[in-house]
């Protein structure tokens, strides 16, 4: 493996544990065994590494979001499916979990920054799938974008919003009130 990507993986360990605001360009060399220079090297500061670690995090949610998605299933099978990979993979994925903690506890601008930007990726990621339905004539034509923000929205509100003061509720649940809200007025 290279220095490169040694630093990366020691950085995201980093921000995993202390989170962004605590986490120092010392605390990474160390991490990573190798010296704080080698890591200016690759990285001019500590937001440029944060950014590439965030971008890769961006891929490897498409990426769940992908694997997830059967041709042979309906638009709405899919995007359920999709979304439910993707918000797993939020709870799941150690620094994603602490980052959105510390936007919430910190209030810390830069992380606010780059997980606003993993929103409009996933919002963006859904529109593409919207529009190629639309053009299939799977579901009606609507403004895309703003569909992409509900569902997420919706996916959202269900899986941790509602669990605050409510029971969790099942896989199955969640999409049969997806296709109620969602696709019985997208039908065709």
């Amino acid at each position: 493996m290279d220095k490169k990507q040694i630093i990366k993986e020691a950085a995201a360990k980093s921000f995993s544990m202390f989170g962004y605001k605590a986490t120092t360009m010392d605390q990474v060399a160390k991490i990573a065994n190798v010296g704080k220079g080698t890591i200016y090297n690759f990285y001019s500061n500590k937001e440029e590494l944060f950014g590439e670690i965030v971008s890769t995090i961006i891929c490897e949610m498409r990426d769940v979001a992908d694997r997830a998605i059967a041709p042979e299933l309906t638009f709405y099978e899919n995007a359920h499916r999709a979304l439910v990979r993707i918000l797993e993979f939020r709870k799941e994925h150690k620094l994603t979990v602490k980052l959105i903690q510390e936007e919430k506890e910190l209030g810390t601008p830069i992380v606010k920054e780059e997980l606003q930007k993993v929103e409009k990726v996933i919002v963006a990621y859904i529109q593409d799938k919207i529009e190629t339905a639309i053009s299939k004539g799977e579901i009606i034509p609507c403004d895309s974008e703003v569909t992409a923000f509900l569902m997420l929205k919706f996916y959202l509100a269900l899986v941790v919003d509602w669990e605050k003061n409510h029971e969790a509720l099942s896989k199955e649940k969640i999409e049969e009130l997806f296709e109620l809200y969602f696709f019985k007025g997208l039908s065709v």
